[in-house]
């Protein structure tokens, strides 16, 4: 898929230049007939489109209508200070597919690590669509911006990433920060930050800002906050930090399959134990989910494969401020919220992480005691099976 993508994406890159903001003209529904789809797939991806970002089903005329009536979005696509993960994960989007989205549903003008025209060509797509399309563009920034010694430490033809960037804002309507870099300064902004690097809200300061945190984000929330805004002409509501709270809403240990094993009491000693095997809480090996806001619990990455929990190892809280220094990651918080899965970054707030507390303070935490009796019973009665079995 990924390959398919990038070839026809080259293609549509090495057109010339005059023709982009012609093809930019066209609604989102004719750019889907024009590609070969049926009305038929167009319904099924308006569908997906309204599920996706939580619509109920009575919303999907209205889906429906904004993509049938409203023109294609430019976007322009920066890269800094980074390691090209966010583009990476993005392109492995499943719903909707990035290749449908990128060549169906906007018009890409510039993206320095996905189009096929470099150089002076690519320079001047990009600024032929900012000139065009000034104040009507969507600027998507991956990585961080240092600082120190006049911002040298990251130059792109000669530019440091502190012009490009202030030059590509200043026509935005607003701004995606996708990744933990652009969004809080990331590990080159960890302690001791010797470039001076910092996230992008530290340098513009009068556009609006949505912030996509997470090392990388989950490729459906990137296609996702772009989709919210192509079917509503609007921003998502954002959370105190910025993060779209349809995505960032809630813990992800509030929808952990493991939650019940915490409440239970009942936690992996090691990380190839038998207990996080059958699915006991990491909460003792390190794992951040208690405090860290994202939707890989319920989404998951690569179609719905699996998450980092689930695949046996702790969160690390990537998509939360400054998680480079919030200590070792194998080493467990100390005082975890005892808030449901109503609560929100918001309303819970700053969260102190430490070092290990006693066994009191972690069962003080457990509040659902009819389930840790029940999961304890039937632990104790696989293993008297087990050791029935060998006997």
């Amino acid at each position: 898929m990924t390959v398919i993508f990038l070839y026809f994406y080259a293609l549509k890159t090495q057109t010339n230049v005059h023709t982009m903001s012609k093809d930019s003209e066209l609604t989102y529904y004719e750019a889907v007939r024009n590609a070969g789809f049926s009305r038929r797939d167009f319904l099924k991806f308006a569908t997906v489109t309204a599920a996706f970002i939580g619509l109920p089903g009575t919303m999907l005329s209205q889906v429906v209508k904004a993509l049938e009536t409203k023109k294609r979005i430019p976007v322009i696509w920066e890269h800094f200070q980074e390691c090209t993960g966010c583009s990476e994960s993005f392109i492995r989007s499943d719903h909707p597919l990035p290749a449908n989205l990128i060549l169906d549903q906007i018009s890409l003008d510039y993206t320095d690590t996905l189009m096929a025209a470099s150089g002076h060509n690519a320079e001047a797509a990009k600024q032929q669509s900012m000139k065009e399309n000034y104040g009507n563009y969507i600027l998507i920034v991956e990585g961080a911006i240092p600082t120190k010694d006049d911002g040298v430490y990251c130059t792109i033809a000669g530019r440091t990433s502190i012009d490009i960037l202030k030059e590509s804002a200043a026509g935005a309507l607003a701004i995606f920060a996708f990744g933990s870099c652009s969004a809080y300064g990331g590990i080159q902004a960890a302690s001791p930050n010797p470039t001076g690097s910092v996230p992008i809200d530290q340098i513009i300061t009068d556009k609006p800002i949505i912030k996509v945190p997470g090392c990388p984000p989950i490729a459906e929330v990137m296609t996702g906050v772009i989709v919210h805004y192509l079917t509503f002409g609007k921003l998502p509501e954002l959370d105190s930090q910025g993060r779209p709270k349809v995505f960032y809403g809630k813990r992800i240990h509030d929808s952990c399959y493991r939650r019940p094993y915490f409440d239970a009491g009942l936690y992996a000693p090691a990380f190839d134990s038998q207990e996080a095997k059958d699915g006991h809480c990491l909460y003792k090996l390190g794992c951040r989910g208690p405090v860290t806001y994202n939707s890989c619990s319920t989404m998951e990455w690569n179609n719905g494969t699996s998450f980092p929990i689930k695949s046996g190892n702790p969160c690390i809280g990537c998509s939360e401020a400054g998680f480079w220094d919030n200590g070792p990651f194998v080493e467990r918080l100390t005082n975890i919220p005892e808030f449901g899965v109503e609560s929100t970054a918001d309303t819970i707030g700053k969260i102190v992480l430490g070092t290990a507390v006693g066994a009191a303070a972690i069962h003080a935490v457990a509040s659902n005691f009819g389930k840790k009796k029940e999961l304890q019973e039937s632990y104790c009665q696989g293993v008297k099976n087990e050791e029935q079995i060998v006997e």
